[in-house]
């Protein structure tokens, strides 16, 4: 993979087969799909399983199927990242032969314990191979990482003393979602990833990653997430309501006033394709509001 960004805009949206799609979800695919789709490109979806202990039989049928009774195209064949092992393999054995990772035997609890919010580089000094159950981690060099990020602005982060050496393999022998997700998005040519703010923090630890293996960098557009009375993110693994696909219409309405787009009240009785070319024709990622917004409680069930 070269380092140079392909001409043609790519986005995508990558669901994590956990549960149906709430409201939450609905506002990232509906916010990735608008942003490439306004500038003629491509819209791909990957279903984010690197995670197999939590996947939930059927969600991913159930997710696309939902695109599809929303109008949501996408283009190409979908991707699925527990088909992609080898691709995360080869990954860590680059990584490996700069002498970036190193085994770390330190469970959750000895981390919990210790009272450090930053990994405080425990195993940093053992080598491979080891024979005891461990993860790998990556070395987090002294850097500062910066981007400009389309709706949050600049975001800056230092990768030692921010976030830490962490890890791209878990213990339990699966690959940790920071490398799964740069090795997928330079796979699949992304040219912008558009996502919720609540991954706003983890994208420095990407961007270190793209940088190591030599990877283009994106950009990035990091959407408002939508919250309860609480002020917590509405998510599936915390059993947020299925999205009620009879009132799909006003649903997508909905989404487009979350996202700051203003449409006119008489569009939600217009048909899914009228609402979507009013869309496309009138988005403006400037408009996206910055913060996090109560979640309306029509179109659930």
């Amino acid at each position: 993979m070269s380092d140079k960004k392909p001409t043609i805009h790519r986005g995508r949206f990558a669901p994590s087969p956990t549960g149906p799609v709430h409201y939450g979800t609905l506002i990232a695919a509906v916010g990735s799909y608008l942003q490439v789709k306004s500038k003629d490109g491509e819209w791909l979806v990957r279903i984010e399983d690197v995670d197999i202990t939590r996947r939930v039989k059927g969600a991913d049928t159930d997710i696309l199927k939902t695109l599809e009774a929303f109008g949501l195209e996408w283009d190409g064949k979908v991707i699925y990242q527990s088909k992609q092992t080898e691709y995360y393999e080869d990954a860590v054995e680059k990584l490996l032969s700069q002498s970036l990772i190193f085994p770390c035997l330190c469970s959750r609890k000895q981390l919990a314990e210790s009272g450090n919010l930053i990994y405080p580089g425990t195993c940093r000094r053992r080598s491979l191979p080891e024979s005891k159950e461990h993860a790998l981690r990556l070395i987090a060099e002294d850097i500062d990482i910066d981007f400009n990020d389309a709706v949050m602005g600049k975001q800056t982060q230092n990768i030692k003393r921010q976030c830490g050496d962490f890890v791209i393999k878990r213990r339990d022998g699966l690959f940790a979602y920071q490398l799964a997700v740069v090795l997928d998005d330079a796979l699949q040519n992304i040219t912008e990833v558009v996502r919720g703010a609540d991954l706003l923090d983890s994208t420095p630890r990407q961007i270190y990653l793209q940088q190591l293996l030599h990877y283009p960098t994106p950009d990035y557009c990091h959407l408002p997430l939508a919250i309860d009375s609480a002020g917590n993110k509405i998510s599936k693994s915390d059993g947020a309501a299925k999205i009620n696909l009879d009132d799909r219409e006003r649903l997508l309405v909905s989404v487009l006033d979350f996202l700051g787009q203003k449409p006119p009240a008489e569009l939600a009785q217009s048909g899914i394709n009228d609402i979507w070319s009013w869309a496309l024709a009138n988005w403006d990622v400037a408009a996206v509001p910055s913060k996090a917004q109560m979640q309306p409680v029509t179109g659930q069930k």
